[in-house]
């Protein structure tokens, strides 16, 4: 039987392309809040337009994940990733060159259709070109995409402060540039993707751990199965965990910086390196939880721990916010983390197949991306409306709370397939 062949053998070209399209997915978010006070000091940027930027991420992410799989039928992965590799560096640019709001926002918005459609390429790239080393793949592949979120916000402020903020917003598009460059080359070069045989029984482990570490966001294929999964209380169970985790990420990124800069008076760099604490606890996170829920059944405890974590950093900042403490509230509600790789497995060990996979995926990501898209808008607005961070806060911490119950029912060891047999007969 013949192994697979090693990792960079004749696939150089790919693991660099997925590599630095990992990279941009997670950096184009994470770039802009630390360095919003700076961008106020040339334009006004108000809390409802603060508001609308941290809310475009997840609705981009919600809206293309039903409009790429459909531009891919038509264009081919390669061709669609560099389209959205290259939106990603066009808006990149163009909000660095912004002379209002407006501009700030159209820019904005350009970079995250790029990024919604790139989030949901990255793991079928991963699966076309590396059938053989998913797992190590979808490892590296997560792993990076967790250290470009911490790395930009602890940047961002001292390269403003040499450069300006200009600079320190547009520097990030020349990684997703460089990441346009493998997929041209490789389109130019004649033959099919140089996607490396597996062995039958090697596939089906390594199915497993893709399907384990990263999510499988594509539209169903089947309308009827697809509009079982909306009366199965699990799913909308996972959908809220889902939700729930991406809630809290883009409420901080848009937010975080600001709050931090006007309740415990610390500068924009500190805020910055604040939140690439916060942003840091994911890397290991992404690498432990798949293990942990996979071979250990740990899935209500981690999450348990996660939301419980949370909440303590959550009231901390609203209860003692001084620079002293900021870094002990920002790791705990840093921890809030796990729930994100959490929910990806959950996806995959909470159906039977693959197909049934496909199917939960889409329901469950879009569905969280809805609520992950409201509230940083709402919290701006709360913000604008009361004056001050406690509200805000304090309704952030109200989803922590309202959703909890939703993650320890999908802590239960079923499948969504056996929840239906039980209630409405044969899948």
């Amino acid at each position: 039987m013949i192994g697979p062949r090693p990792l960079w053998r004749g696939r150089v070209l790919a693991v660099l392309g997925i590599l630095l399209c990992a990279f941009s997915l997670r950096s184009a978010v994470a770039s802009l809040s630390p360095v919003v006070d700076l961008i106020g000091e040339d334009f006004e940027v108000s809390s409802a337009v603060l508001g609308v930027i941290g809310t475009l991420p997840p609705a981009c992410f919600a809206v293309f994940g039903i409009l790429t799989p459909m531009l891919e039928r038509r264009l081919g992965i390669e061709r669609l990733t560099v389209i959205a590799l290259t939106a990603v560096t066009v808006g990149l640019i163009g909000r660095s060159l912004a002379v209002d709001a407006i501009g700030l926002l159209v820019g904005t918005a350009v970079v995250f259709a790029g990024v919604g459609m790139a989030n949901i390429l990255l793991p079928p790239l991963v699966k076309t070109y590396f059938a053989d080393r998913i797992g190590l793949m979808m490892t590296v592949y997560t792993a990076t995409m967790a250290f470009s979120t911490f790395v930009p916000p602890l940047l961002a402020v001292p390269v403003a402060d040499a450069a300006g903020w200009r600079f320190s917003v547009a520097m990030w598009a020349a990684f997703a540039f460089a990441g346009v460059i493998p997929w041209l080359v490789m389109m130019l070069r004649p033959g099919a993707p140089a996607a490396a045989a597996t062995p039958a029984s090697d596939s089906a482990d390594e199915d497993t751990v893709f399907s384990a570490t990263g999510p499988i966001a594509t539209a169903p294929s089947n309308r009827r199965l697809f509009a079982r999964l909306a009366r199965i209380p699990l799913v909308w169970a996972l959908a809220m965990t889902f939700g729930t985790s991406s809630t809290m990420a883009y409420v901080s990124f848009a937010w975080l910086p600001s709050i931090l800069i006007d309740t415990a008076g610390v500068d924009a760099a500190t805020a910055g390196f604040l939140l690439s604490l916060w942003a840091f606890i994911g890397l290991p996170a992404s690498l432990i939880v798949p293990v942990l829920v996979v071979r250990f059944q740990a899935t209500r405890p981690l999450f348990v721990f996660g939301s419980l974590s949370a909440l303590a950093g959550l009231l901390g900042i609203m209860l003692a916010p001084v620079p002293e403490l900021l870094w002990l509230w920002m790791t705990l509600f840093g921890l809030v983390g796990l729930l994100f790789p959490l929910a990806l497995v959950l996806i995959s060990i909470r159906t039977r197949t693959p197909e049934s996979a496909v199917l939960l995926s889409s329901f469950v990501q879009s569905a969280g991306y809805v609520l992950a898209a409201i509230f940083p808008a709402l919290v701006g607005i709360l913000h604008d409306a009361t004056g001050g961070w406690s509200i805000p806060l304090i309704a952030v911490a109200a989803v922590l709370v309202l959703t909890f119950p939703a993650g320890l029912v999908a802590g239960r060891r079923v499948t969504v397939e056996d929840e239906w047999e039980r209630r409405h007969g044969r899948w």
